[in-house]
């Protein structure tokens, strides 16, 4: 069986690399990857393949920023082609991005069978593109694989339940081999920040944060007035905005830094006393971590770490620097999101459902 995972950007080459091991442990199954190159900066990509060790991808499409429209449809052109020459039995696609709409289309209208893996996730916010990407996706794929039992209702909501088939969460898979993997090693902190003492870990990137002005310069506000270095991990979205606007990210306690590799990303979020973000992954990275979490944002797809206050949502960043330094909730924590062997579901539930008869019959 030929399966093509497509992917674009760093929580996708995250989720890539448990798929990519658990499908090499199956003889039967011949793995392509495909690139898009929604993330082009190494740090988010390259870097990403090597730590994960994932096989270079067989195709690169090179596509780079964009907006939106002019983002998915360049992926779009491309992947036409590089369907015919390879001819999948299933594309495969990850999440929530430009790169998983595309490449559905791509294979909706080739007639190709389409998996989702991380299906019916909802945030319930049509402002996000994600959600776009994410509700499209779904109602297109032949297969849904979803993370949780709230993905699974979801999706039953929606009239989609015979295409669902829970297999819990990869990101879990990931997350837990490398903290196991690095328990020894340092957290990756600048000058001035010490592993001994309390520090953040924040990333912001989404639209809502970083397109207006006002609202990024209140947040940079915000962060230089938590009571604890913070170590801004900046996507090249964030330092494109903030240089547009003429904002001064690294203010008060706030050390603004490059991306880290996803090794010393897990061990230095491991080492926090907490973690500012507007990340869906990074939100579930924490709660996986057992790091208290501050999301700037009204709705979160990952429900499940709101529980016990593990996760708070702060848009109007009211309580940001109440609750960014807090302690940990006492008790035991749910595991709501699997037991690590999420990627051996995926394998064997694509093994088993083999190539749709009727593909097309959405």
């Amino acid at each position: 069986m030929r399966i093509m995972s497509v992917v674009g950007a760093r929580p996708q080459f995250v989720k890539l690399g448990p798929i990519a091991r658990a499908f090499r442990s199956h003889p039967e199954i011949e793995h392509l990857i495909v690139h898009t190159g929604q993330h082009y900066d190494p740090m988010l990509s390259d870097a990403f393949f090597a730590d994960l060790e994932i096989e270079p991808p067989t195709v690169h499409l090179g596509v780079g920023s964009g907006t939106h429209g002019r983002q998915t449809g360049a992926m779009l052109a491309d992947l036409d082609g590089v369907l015919e020459e390879h001819a999948p039995d299933w594309v495969l696609v990850y999440g929530d991005t430009n790169s998983t709409l595309a490449a559905a289309i791509a294979a909706v209208k080739m007639h190709i069978p389409l998996a989702h893996l991380e299906a019916g996730l909802r945030s319930f916010n049509r402002r996000m593109p994600e959600e776009h990407n994410r509700v499209l996706t779904d109602h297109a794929a032949d297969l849904l694989l979803a993370p949780t039992e709230v993905a699974v209702q979801h999706l039953v909501n929606e009239g989609l339940g015979g295409k669902a088939r829970l297999v819990g969460d990869v990101m879990t898979d990931v997350c837990f081999s490398t903290r196991d993997a690095v328990a020894g090693d340092h957290p990756t902190l600048p000058a001035g920040v010490s592993p001994d003492a309390p520090y953040v870990v924040a990333t912001i990137h989404r639209a809502d944060n970083t397109d207006d002005p006002a609202r990024l310069s209140a947040i940079a506000d915000a962060l230089g007035q938590v009571a604890a270095p913070v170590v801004l991990l900046a996507h090249p979205r964030l330092v494109a905005k903030a240089a547009q606007a003429g904002i001064e990210l690294a203010r008060g306690g706030v050390h603004v830094v490059s991306p880290l590799a996803y090794p010393q990303m897990v061990r230095t979020v491991a080492g926090a006393a907490g973690v500012i973000t507007d990340s869906g992954g990074l939100q579930k990275e924490a709660y996986l971590l057992r790091t208290p979490c501050t999301t700037l944002r009204s709705e979160t797809e990952w429900v499940e770490t709101l529980v016990d206050g593990w996760n708070i949502l702060d848009p109007a960043l009211e309580r940001l620097t109440e609750v960014a330094v807090r302690p940990r909730p006492t008790g035991q924590q749910a595991q709501p999101y699997g037991d690590g062997r999420a990627a051996s579901r995926v394998a064997q539930v694509l093994l088993d459902e083999g190539r749709p008869v009727e593909v097309g019959s959405r």
